[in-house]
């Protein structure tokens, strides 16, 4: 197949392949060996077939690419469009790469209902990559929507103890504040004709859209609700330590990794792309909550007693960050929320992996229970702690290069932002370097510790590509900020004409 005929279709056969690999999971016999096999094998052709994005984008273009548009439905005027820009493209490889490590993970922890598991792990990443590439409000909603039924089921019936309770406050939680922005989609179609996302931006920045100014602040307020339950941005927070607490490893590693940046990238594309004007007006209680987060989530994870809820709310802190950079209206900030986007997915997801590693030995997640494991499990011990840095930013790994250029953009937009929102990298050191110190120094305090065997061979190949991305995206960042910067450029095009009416005000 040429290589023009491929990128008609690549977004397609990347976004619906998992999904076909789940339907003929279906079919297969129970055998629970076959069936991890075989969802590893999707997944990995998934993640290959995903490469193909990175590897044939232009990168100069700030505009779409790979898009198909094909008429879905001709009443209402709903559209098969898709496509991914800088903004959206490494979103996607990150969904394709964490879901393979989430087999592995998996391999040796379910041991009941592997099928179903495994069928509603490979039609959850369909629905986050579905998210991203979707560039007709109807199908983005559709994606947006999908993804809430297999994670509730993941974290309803392979969670822990509470697993129901969290997986229908998960449920409820994002489902109500989606509706705010369902609400604020069908205004758009109902004074544009249509639900493509060009379109209505189109339409919006020329004046064409009829009582538009009037309605424009409810309109922003109804899409920021529904991504910042999902991000989740304080004081939408509080269904995260549950979810995360409750979910199985996978399940977690999918949530932190992927489902938070699906309110992330919402902010970035809807709030900014389709009202750069509230978005400025906005801007300032909205960083002020982002930097609530990033600080209130920091001083809550550093007193947290179990090792998995501290990682849950240190993703509160890091995704505060990302706001932060988002409305800084900066290149440097844009440039850094993304790359924060991505190097916390890695980082939290094999933080995550880590602890459901130790779980799986000793079945508790609370810190007091180690102590001295460095002695037993050396190479977990040192796999742990390259994810640690990484995650509390030590430079030359991947979450230095974010944190900087966000702070960065947030000095650029008020100094007093940047200082603030620096406390949250002191913070993130002394929660995340504690929590290692008591988990893998001092005397063994359990004499069941002695017996913890170290890590094997699928755990290590679960783990170690984390470790390996987070070393590579540290030392050689531009290959990520080569494809986003120009799609930064853009989003931030219409705010030069914002800024003027603003201050005029």
């Amino acid at each position: 197949m040429k290589t023009d005929d491929l990128n008609s279709i690549i977004l397609t056969l990347v976004t619906f392949a998992p999904l076909a690999g789940g339907l003929l999971l279906m079919l297969l016999p129970r055998r629970d060996r076959d069936i991890r096999i075989f969802a590893l094998v999707i997944s990995l052709l998934t993640f290959v077939l995903s490469l193909h994005l990175p590897v044939y984008f232009h990168r100069s273009h700030p505009g779409f690419q790979y898009e198909i548009d094909r008429q879905w439905v001709s009443t209402p005027n709903i559209h098969y469009h898709m496509g991914v820009d800088g903004i959206s493209l490494w979103l996607v490889v990150l969904t394709t790469f964490l879901t393979p490590l989430c087999v592995l993970i998996s391999w040796n922890s379910i041991h009941e209902r592997v099928k179903e598991f495994f069928i509603l792990l490979l039609i959850l990443e369909t629905a986050l990559i579905g998210v991203f590439t979707s560039l007709d409000l109807f199908l983005f909603y559709f994606f947006w929507e999908a993804t809430l039924i297999p994670m509730a089921l993941l974290i309803g019936i392979f969670g822990h103890e509470r697993k129901v309770y969290a997986a229908v406050k998960f449920f409820m939680y994002t489902m109500i504040g989606s509706v705010f922005m369902l609400a604020a989609i069908l205004w758009l179609y109902a004074h544009t004709g249509s639900f493509d996302f060009v379109v209505i931006r189109d339409q919006i920045a020329s004046g064409g859209v009829p009582s538009f100014p009037a309605a424009a602040q409810w309109l922003f307020l109804g899409f920021f609700l529904a991504f910042a339950v999902k991000v989740p941005l304080f004081p939408f927070h509080t269904w995260l330590p549950d979810a995360h607490v409750e979910a199985p490893t996978a399940g977690s590693v999918l949530l932190a990794g992927v489902l938070l940046k699906m309110g992330t990238y919402g902010l970035l594309r809807f709030n900014l792309g389709l009202f750069p004007e509230q978005a400025r007006r906005n801007a300032s209680w909205i960083m002020t909550l982002a930097l609530i987060g990033i600080i209130y989530g920091a001083l809550v994870a550093m007193v947290q007693p179990n090792m998995k809820k501290l990682i849950a709310y240190s993703s509160v802190s890091h995704l505060g960050f990302v706001v932060l950079g988002i409305f800084s209206f900066t290149q440097a900030g844009l440039n850094g929320a993304i790359f924060v986007m991505l190097a916390h997915g890695i980082s939290t997801g094999g933080l995550f992996m880590l602890a459901g590693i130790l779980h799986e030995r000793r079945h508790t997640y609370e810190i007091s229970e180690f102590g001295g494991l460095a002695s037993r499990m050396p190479v977990y011990a040192a796999s742990y702690l390259v994810i640690v840095l990484a995650s509390a930013g030590l430079p030359l790994l991947n979450g230095f290069i974010g944190e900087f250029l966000v702070l960065s953009g947030a000095f650029q937009d008020k100094a007093v932002y940047g200082i603030l929102g620096a406390t949250g990298i002191i913070w993130s050191a002394v929660y995340l370097l504690w929590m290692y110190q008591r988990v893998f120094y001092g005397k063994v305090t359990h004499p069941v510790n002695n017996s913890l065997r170290d890590l094997s061979g699928f755990e290590k190949w679960a783990v170690w590509p984390c470790a390996a991305a987070a070393l590579v995206m540290g030392v050689a960042p531009i290959m990520w900020l080569g494809a986003i910067d120009p799609a930064v450029r853009a989003a931030l095009a219409p705010f030069a004409q914002v800024v003027g009416k603003v201050v005029g005000q």
